[in-house]
Formats: structure tokens, C-alpha cells, sequence
């Protein structure tokens, strides 16, 4: 079964610049280890601070996988220090979703 995760960001509002940097890492980093990103979503209207992204993998054994994999790969530990470096992204939190899709 399918599943997908949201994640919520608080982010430096004066860094979504480097936040978005970040998410465009991660989008093809996601696809690569066998996910399928639907993007990050960035602060527009409301509030200045809060961002999304949402990604799938076909199970949560792959999910799993995929982030023993990104632990090792070095694109993976790139993009992870240069969100640390610019301290774009304050706190984040994970929830796990399972998508209805068409038949």
C-alpha cells in the first residue's frame, strides 16, 4: 500500500530563498531513491513562515529504505548541511498519509 508523507516546515522567513534551494535538492533526490515527490509547497498568502512538501513511495518498507539509503548518499548529506548552514528550516514535522487515487 501506498504511502505518503507531509511534511509541515517552520521556516526563517527570511530565508525561503534557501528553503526553496533545499526543496528543489530534495525533489530529485526523492525521485531517484524511488519516490515520487508532488513538490514543496512555499509560503504565498497567510502566513510567511510555514512550508510543505509531499512525497510517496509504493510502501512504508520502501519509504524506510529509502531513508537508510539517504543517510549514506552524498547528495542526500549535501543538501542536509547546506538546510543546516543556512538555518532556513526552523523545525519541520512528518505525518504519514495513504492516498486515495483513481480506480
Amino acid at each position: 500500500m501506498a504511502v505518503t508523507a507531509q511534511i509541515r516546515y517552520v521556516l526563517d522567513p527570511t530565508k525561503l530563498d534557501d528553503f526553496e534551494r533545499y526543496g528543489r535538492l530534495w525533489i530529485e533526490l526523492v525521485n531517484r531513491f524511488g519516490g515520487q515527490h508532488h513538490g514543496y509547497f512555499m509560503p504565498s498568502e497567510g502566513a510567511n513562515n510555514i512550508g510543505y512538501a509531499l512525497f510517496s513511495f509504493p510502501s512504508l518498507a520502501e519509504y524506510e529504505q529509502y531513508r537508510i539509503d539517504a543517510q549514506a548518499d552524498p547528495d542526500c548529506i549535501a543538501a542536509y548541511e547546506d538546510s543546516k548552514a543556512s538555518g532556513c528550516i526552523l523545525s519541520f514535522e512528518r505525518t504519514f498519509l495513504r492516498p486515495v487515487l483513481e480506480p
